[in-house]
C-alpha cells in the first residue's frame, strides 16, 4: 500500500484536500511537535489486523511444534537473533511470539515493538563479548551499606 503525506495543518485548514487521497494510500499526517498520525480506510485497517492475527497464531503454531524452525523463520527476518546465545535466542523467540500474538489480538503492539527493540538491543550486546563479559560481572566498585531512612522528620 502507498503511503501520501500532508502537513497535519492542512487536514485542519481543509480536510475535503486530504481525504480523497485515502481512496488509493493510507495517508501521513505530518505533525512539527508530536508524532505524526495515520488516516487509513477501516476496511484497510480491519484486513491489516486480520491478516497480522493469522500470521502471528500460525507463527505460533509452527514455534509450538517446531521451535527450531520458528527460530530460523524469525532468524530469517531479525538476521540480529543469531548473536544470541541459545538459551537467550529461545526466549526471544518465546517473548516475541508472545507479545505477536497478543498484540494482533487486542490491536496493542507497543509491547511487541518495544520487545523487539530490547531483544535487539541486548543481541548487539552479545555481538562483542568483551562487552558481553564485562556487563555479566562481578562489578567492581560497590559501596558501602547505607543506613535504612527512618520516619522521624
Amino acid at each position: 500500500m502507498t503511503t501520501k503525506s500532508f502537513p497535519y495543518s492542512a487536514f485542519l485548514r481543509g480536510p475535503s484536500q486530504v481525504l480523497p487521497s485515502l481512496d488509493n494510500a493510507d495517508v501521513v499526517l505530518e505533525r512539527r511537535d508530536d508524532e505524526n498520525l495515520i488516516l487509513m480506510r477501516a476496511e484497510r485497517f480491519e484486513a491489516g489486523t486480520a491478516s497480522l492475527r493469522i500470521a502471528a497464531r500460525a507463527l505460533a503454531i509452527v514455534a509450538r511444534r517446531n521451535s527450531d524452525l520458528a527460530e530460523e523463520v524469525l532468524a530469517e527476518e531479525l538476521p540480529w537473533v543469531t548473536w544470541l546465545p541459545d538459551p537467550e535466542r529461545h526466549e526471544c523467540v518465546r517473548e516475541l511470539l508472545g507479545h505477536l500474538i497478543a498484540g494482533a489480538d487486542t490491536g496493542e503492539l507497543l509491547p511487541f515493538g518495544r520487545a523487539l527493540a530490547s531483544w535487539r538491543s541486548t543481541a548487539i550486546v552479545w555481538s562483542d563479548p568483551q562487552l558481553a563479559r564485562e556487563l555479566q560481572g562481578p562489578f567492581p566498585g560497590d559501596g558501602p551499606d547505607v543506613p535504612r531512612p527512618t520516619d522521624e522528620s
